[in-house]
């Protein structure tokens, strides 16, 4: 009877969102964290027996995940909008805040203050004969939590744009992405002085900005094409999932290619007494205004552009002519933002570890949104919740974790990973002495597992994925990731001869799952990148849609229950599998980490640069020849405007001696490791597995030395960075790589033997770790 009283309470508890009085908000408040503590209290009360031995653990945590559950906390979090600074985003921290207690965790916010603009003024619109102006906000569909909300939500916006009052000419650059410039110089189109308009997709949507600006733009328009996002792809919400014609992609274009987080603050927490820099001196704020459209508005600014016909990879979907510009009437932007410091409130809950307290396992995942943000990103939030909730009965029962295991729901992940940032830059000190691993989810859908990470804990993931079932073939986790891989490799349109290789492991059941490397765009950036933390990213996908509504004022409630996942069976998942990572981890006495996967995708990579390097070098030879030749103004439509390429430069001959050898070690000291963790891991005596643990934990920050990337230092890791013109994508050896594609020819050579070092260095820590497991 007490548990069930405490239930309803929380239940009456939650009616706090319903009032429109602050005081009648106030006071559910008090009642709901009353009510938790009371079932807190219920939870201790009907403990069971403690469950015994890994599988038995684990038994008892699945059976505390409830499909309902997650769909009654969904409803919650989403009930109004929740971007940083809105009273629904302080409210959903509360509320957080209190279920962690409810769940027996010792829990706490943290609160930072972040530069964080908001919109004062804008405008759009096409001046001349056919005169028309944007409206910049989505109309409320019946039925919808778009229909039913009180607060506002934000306007169409992009945060850390520039403000800036212009006008100009229009140009249309397609997805505003470097390939798109090289193409706009053959047709002999220049963006300089003009505003250009591209449409979403094809690489982040921060660089369309950046770009535009490099090209002398002097503004942006980013709309989403029915192409991509909209009735082209499947029905428009609210009769199928996809983007209507007033939806409107919100979202960040701070230039995180020079570090994550509060733009004032990098590499220090944003505190209310930290040192800040001029708003003037950070890069990361872009130079000119710049604003996100629905297809609705962006086809009267489509339909103006004159110039010649677009190529036909660059057309769309819309029933017009596509046309590169530039446009004979003049497009005012005008954009004013107010760029105050906002808190933001970080939740941090935590339950010591029995046997090694100073070791933690990191699980997180955010809480604003743009929006709502049902699917983006609180389809993850409720799953945590619902890990939480099963770890802290698991708990109640009399089991403890050996290991400390950490649980964060962020805030301001959306304007550019400021919570997550600004908390590990906070405590960098002792997460980098403390942590084991990084795990991290977002938006969660129907579909197949994905994963992203570090690849030394592949073998990890490869013995959760086996022991998972997915629920609509009934086949592993696992079986459906490697047909997934495999079936990728034959769709991909980029990079095939990677995707071969991958799915050739993937092929192979002796092999672990592959595991591929990881960019940016969520909350595991700063610990791996900066802090040279492990992390895996994984969450499920591509078959529940969301993509249509994503940053929209659509990704409610209803849209993720009726298209994203229906019946939350794949959020379910989600915590399943996402919780057994948490609890193996926190429980293994041996380290968790197979060094000869890692050792294997180096070797792929370093393979990939040197392929790279060659290819290069042809491109430019050939083009040099089609150049000296005339052959580029031969060929064009002299009825068309056209232009030349700018030359490539010569590739010279790497010496890749430094990086061959550096590989060559760490597939020899990997099998070394592996081998003797096999053969003599369960013997150890506690002093010798105190020392093992001590090597093996903090392994991966060899990885990512002070030195940095070029250009870029606060990005450290050497193996995995998200590249400078690809936004959140991957990139390999990314020093080495992008020094090859970007013709920086000294850095090619420098950051050859610091990789190769940095490589040795792990290498090194193998073969210690090696010989303890041997005895010496």
């Amino acid at each position: 009877m007490l548990a069930s009283g405490a239930a309803d309470a929380i239940v009456r508890a939650e009616q706090w969102r319903a009032p429109d009085s602050e005081g009648m908000k106030s006071m559910n408040r008090i009642a709901l964290l009353a009510a938790t503590s009371l079932l807190s209290a219920a939870t201790v009360c009907a403990a069971e027996t403690t469950p015994t031995g890994q599988s038995a653990i684990e038994q008892a945590f699945d059976a505390s995940i409830h499909p309902n559950d997650l769909r009654d906390w969904l409803k919650v979090l989403a009930s109004e909008p929740n971007h940083v600074g809105s009273p629904h985003d302080k409210l959903n921290a509360e509320w957080i805040l209190a279920k962690f207690k409810s769940f027996g965790w010792d829990a706490h916010i943290e609160t930072f203050d972040v530069l964080y603009p908001t919109p004062v003024s804008e405008s759009l619109e096409l001046l001349g004969p056919k005169p028309f102006k944007a409206t910049l906000q989505e109309k409320p569909i019946p039925g919808d939590s778009s229909a039913t909300a009180k607060d506002k939500a934000l306007p169409a916006y992009l945060a850390f744009q520039g403000d800036g009052d212009v006008t100009a000419p229009l140009v249309y650059v397609n997805y505003g992405m470097k390939d798109d410039y090289d193409q706009l110089e053959k047709l002999g189109v220049s963006v300089k002085g003009k505003i250009v308009i591209a449409r979403y997709g094809s690489g982040w949507r921060g660089l369309k900005p950046k770009l535009a600006y490099e090209h002398g733009a002097v503004g942006c328009i980013i709309y989403s094409d029915p192409h991509d996002d909209g009735y082209s792809v499947e029905a428009s919400y609210p009769n199928g999932p996809m983007r209507p014609p007033q939806g409107i992609q919100r979202g960040s274009v701070e230039d995180s290619a020079f570090y994550e987080g509060d733009p004032l603050t990098p590499g220090i927490g944003a505190t209310k007494d930290a040192k800040r820099i001029a708003m003037s001196d950070a890069p990361v704020i872009l130079k000119i205004p710049a604003l996100p459209i629905s297809y609705a508005d962006a086809r009267p600014f489509l339909e103006s552009l004159g110039g010649r016909a677009v190529p036909g990879s660059w057309r769309g979907a819309l029933p017009i002519t596509y046309r590169v510009g530039p446009s004979t009437a003049m497009v005012h932007l005008a954009v004013k933002s107010d760029w105050s410091l906002k808190p933001i409130y970080d939740v941090i809950a935590t339950m010591k570890g029995s046997a090694y307290p100073d070791q933690w396992v990191v699980r997180g995942n955010h809480h604003d949104g743009w929006v709502f943000g049902a699917t983006d990103p609180l389809s993850g939030q409720v799953a945590l919740l619902s890990e939480a909730k099963a770890i802290g009965e698991l708990a109640a029962s009399g089991w403890r974790p050996k290991r400390t295991i950490v649980y964060a729901s962020w805030d301001a992940e959306e304007p550019g990973l400021f919570g997550s940032t600004e908390w590990a830059e906070t405590h960098a000190e002792e997460l980098k002495k403390k942590t084991v691993l990084y795990i991290n989810s977002d938006s969660n859908a129907r579909g197949i597992l994905s994963t992203e990470g570090s690849q030394d804990f592949e073998h990890l993931l490869d013995g959760v994925a086996a022991d998972m079932t997915d629920p609509e073939t009934g086949v592993t986790v696992g079986q459906r990731y490697r047909a997934g891989v495999r079936t990728d490799a034959l769709e991909t349109t980029r990079d095939k001869d990677h995707a071969k290789a991958i799915a050739k492991i993937a092929a192979d059941p002796a092999r672990d799952l592959p595991i591929d490397a990881i960019g940016s765009g969520s909350d595991y950036a700063t610990f791996v990148h900066h802090l040279g933390i492990p992390v895996l990213s994984i969450e499920y996908g591509g078959e529940g849609t969301a993509g249509g509504v994503y940053h929209s004022r659509y990704d409610t409630f209803e849209h993720h229950s009726r298209f994203v996942d229906p019946g939350f069976v794949y959020d379910v998942l989600l915590a399943k599998t996402i919780g057994r990572v948490v609890l193996r981890v926190a429980d293994a006495d041996l380290p968790v980490q197979r060094a000869g996967d890692f050792a294997d995708r180096v070797s792929l990579y370093l393979t990939e640069v040197k392929k790279l390097a060659t290819d290069r070098r042809e491109e430019a030879e050939l083009q040099a020849g089609l150049l000296r030749d005339h052959v580029f103004a031969l060929a064009a439509d002299p009825t068309k405007s056209s232009g030349t390429p700018t030359a490539l430069l010569a590739v010279p001959s790497f010496d890749f001696s430094a990086m061959e050898t550096a590989v060559t070690r760490l597939k020899a000291s990997a099998k070394a490791y592996d081998d003797a963790l096999a053969k003599s891991g369960a013997g150890l005596s506690p002093d010798r597995l105190a020392h093992l643990q001590a090597l093996m934990q903090d392994i991966d920050q060899t990885l990512a030395p002070d030195v940095g990337l070029p250009g870029r230092p606060w990005f450290k890791n050497l193996i995995s960075a998200p590249g400078t013109l690809t936004g959140y994508g991957a990139k390999s050896l990314p020093a080495i790589r992008e020094g090859i594609e970007q013709q920086r020819w000294p850095e090619v050579t420098s950051y050859i033997k610091i990789t190769a070092d940095a490589l040795n260095a792990y290498s090194e820590r193998l073969d210690q770790a090696a010989a303890v497991l041997n005895g010496a």
